[in-house]
C-alpha cells in the first residue's frame, strides 16, 4: 500500500484554487496538472507499506497530539528555482502549530521503522510537475521552459489569495497510482485538539 498523511482542504478554498488552474492551465500545456478534487496539505509521504503493517500505523498516528493550525494559501512559486521549474505550487502560511504537527505525525512513523525527514517542513500546494511526476535530480542551473509561458503570465498578475481554513482534524491516505494519475482514497482521520 502507497500511504501518506495530510490535512484536506476546505471546499470554498479547493474551489477558488481550481477555478485559478483552469485560468492559468493553457500557459503550461506540457505539464501534469493535479486534480483539483486530489489536493492536500501532505504532512508525511509515508511510500510503501504491507498492508498487515496497516493497523500497526493506525494506532501510531492515533496517539499524535496537535493543535489547529489557522492556515493561509497564498501566492506561487516554483521548485527548485523558476530558472530550472520542475513543479508549480501555491504558497502556505501557518503558525508553528503546523510544523509542530507534521514532526509529530514523522516521529510517530519514524517508531515503526519508517524513514525521518531529512529536510525541514516546508508546507506548500503542488499545482503542477513537469516530466514523469518522479522528481528526478536535477541541476538547479539547467534551463526547463515548461514553465516560461506560465512565469510571465504569473508575473503580470497580483498575488493570488485563495483563503484561510483551521482545519480539525488529519488523516491517511493510500494512493493507488493509474494512468490518468493518482487516486487517493481516505483511509482513517484523527482529531486534532481543541
Amino acid at each position: 500500500m502507497r500511504l501518506f498523511v495530510a490535512l484536506d482542504i476546505e471546499p470554498e478554498i479547493r474551489n477558488r484554487i481550481a477555478q485559478f488552474m483552469d485560468g492559468v492551465r493553457e500557459f503550461a500545456p506540457d505539464t501534469r496538472w493535479v486534480a483539483a478534487e486530489s489536493l492536500h496539505v501532505t504532512l508525511k509521504f509515508i511510500g510503501e507499506r504491507p498492508p498487515e503493517k496497516l493497523e500497526d500505523l493506525k494506532r501510531a498516528l492515533a496517539g499524535v497530539r496537535g493543535q489547529p493550525a489557522e492556515i493561509t494559501f497564498s501566492g506561487t512559486g516554483f521548485f527548485p528555482t523558476p530558472k530550472a521549474a520542475r513543479v508549480f505550487w501555491i504558497g502556505i502560511q501557518a503558525g508553528p502549530e503546523l510544523a509542530s504537527l507534521a514532526g509529530a505525525v514523522d516521529s510517530a512513523t519514524s517508531a515503526l521503522g519508517i524513514e525521518s525527514e531529512k529536510r525541514a517542513f516546508a508546507p506548500h500546494l503542488t499545482l503542477a510537475r513537469t516530466g514523469s511526476g518522479r522528481l528526478q535530480r536535477m541541476s538547479s542551473d539547467r534551463v526547463n521552459s515548461s514553465f516560461r509561458r506560465l512565469q510571465e503570465k504569473l508575473s503580470a498578475m497580483p498575488a493570488p489569495a485563495f483563503g484561510t481554513m483551521t482545519p480539525r482534524e488529519f488523516s491517511l491516505y493510500e494512493s493507488k497510482l493509474s494512468p490518468r494519475g493518482a487516486v487517493y482514497t481516505k483511509l482513517v482521520s484523527f482529531p486534532l485538539e481543541t
